[in-house]
């Protein structure tokens, strides 16, 4: 199973959350690891999302950016010190 990190830049709303997790559920993904923070700008947030599958992560990717609020999905690369089985 392949784990894929990717960054979501998006408004800060009460149920972004909640929309983003079930997109990764729907997709076939599992979370490993997630991490939010505000931004300088208060009104917008950073989510650090960690998910593993056997599916593209491609799928994920242009799935989450569909979505209301969500202002950018980058996929970072993970680096062999950060992949543990």
């Amino acid at each position: 199973m392949m784990q894929h990190q990717l960054t979501i830049e998006a408004r800060s709303r009460p149920e972004l959350l909640e929309r983003v997790l079930r997109v990764v559920r729907h997709r076939g993904f599992r979370v490993c690891a997630l991490n939010m923070a505000p931004q300088t700008n208060p009104e917008c947030i950073n989510i650090q999302l960690t998910v593993a599958s056997l599916r593209p992560v491609d799928l994920l990717s242009s799935q989450l950016s569909k979505l209301m609020d969500v202002a950018c999905v980058e996929i970072q690369q993970l680096t062999s010190q950060q992949i543990r089985a």
